[in-house]
């Protein structure tokens, strides 16, 4: 992910990945239709995939990088998100690079606390 925010930059990049018992098994790169360094959107082969993770049991996250800013959900995530129960991970390129977790739902914003391997 932190190589995707990397090379997308300064860009926002977005892909998505999912598991099982809270840990990632598969990481995929999508494509960002917005083609912004303020947004991002999920390319619909993407979507239709983590949906189809979902269906099958699968915990499912969406990340998106923020290459100049923290790695905190902004106004427009949070107003963006549409599956509460998936995890929103952000990747800031803004000093080190940083990954965080949210749980997003009816505008509430609770970080999920992850380990990274």
């Amino acid at each position: 992910m932190v190589d995707h925010a990397r090379e997308s930059a300064p860009k926002e990049c977005c892909g998505y990945g999912h598991g099982v018992d809270g840990r990632v098994e598969e990481v995929h790169r999508s494509r960002n239709l917005r083609d912004s360094r303020y947004g991002y959107e999920l390319d619909g082969p993407s979507l239709l995939a983590a949906n189809e993770h979902d269906d099958e049991g699968h915990d499912i996250f969406i990340y998106h990088s923020h290459p100049r800013s923290a790695a905190e959900p902004s106004q427009t995530d949070v107003n963006l998100a549409q599956y509460p129960h998936w995890l929103q991970v952000i990747v800031s390129l803004a000093a080190d690079p940083e990954v965080r977790a949210w749980r997003i739902a009816d505008g509430r914003v609770e970080e999920e606390p992850i380990e990274i391997e």
